[in-house]
C-alpha cells in the first residue's frame, strides 16, 4: 500500500474503540481528527504523550477536533489505561495493524539488542473533510502536543 500523502483523502477505517464502540473515519466527518499512534499502553513515553493530549483536550475540542490514540494493545488494556489516566478521548485497538499499515507506522525497532517490528510514535492531522493535512513521524514527546495544537489552529 502506498504511503498516504499530505493533501490526499484518507481511506475510511473502522476499529474497535474504548467505550464498547467501533470508531470509523466516516462517522467523524465534519470534525478535524488528531490520530496519534503510540507503541504501548502504560509505558513511560506513551503515558506522558497521552497525558499531554488529555491535558489539552478542551483546547482541541474548541477547535472542532477529536483526539484518537491508536496502538496494537487490546481493548481491555486500553480501557484500563484510559480509566487509570482519566482520558476523555477514545483509544483504538489495531491488533491486526490495518490502520498502522495504512499510515505506514510499523517500523523495525531495536529492543534490547533485538530487531522487532513495532509502532513508530507518529501523529496525523486529518481535516473535517477527511484530508490528511499534517504528519509528525519519529515524535519526541516534549513539546509535541503544543505543535499539533498550533497546526490545528492553522487549518
Amino acid at each position: 500500500m502506498a504511503a498516504l500523502k499530505i493533501g490526499s483523502k484518507v481511506t475510511n477505517f473502522q476499529l474497535p474503540s474504548t467505550g464498547d464502540k467501533t470508531q470509523s473515519l466516516s462517522e467523524l466527518k465534519g470534525k478535524n481528527i488528531v490520530l496519534y499512534f503510540y507503541p504501548k499502553d502504560n509505558t513511560p513515553g506513551c503515558t506522558k504523550e497521552s497525558e499531554n493530549f488529555r491535558d489539552n483536550t478542551k483546547k482541541f475540542t474548541k477547535l472542532n477536533t477529536v483526539i484518537l490514540g491508536v496502538s496494537r494493545d487490546s481493548i481491555k488494556s486500553h480501557e484500563n489505561f484510559k480509566s487509570k489516566l482519566d482520558f476523555s478521548f477514545d483509544l483504538l485497538s489495531d491488533s491486526e495493524e490495518k490502520l498502522c499499515r495504512q499510515f505506514d507506522v510499523i517500523k523495525e525497532k531495536n529492543m534490547y539488542g533485538k530487531k522487532v517490528m513495532g509502532i513508530e510514535r507518529s501523529t496525523f492531522l486529518i481535516d473535517d473533510k477527511g484530508v490528511l493535512r499534517n504528519e509528525w513521524r519519529k515524535v519526541k514527546v516534549d513539546g509535541h502536543v503544543a505543535e499539533v495544537l498550533e497546526a490545528v489552529k492553522n487549518l
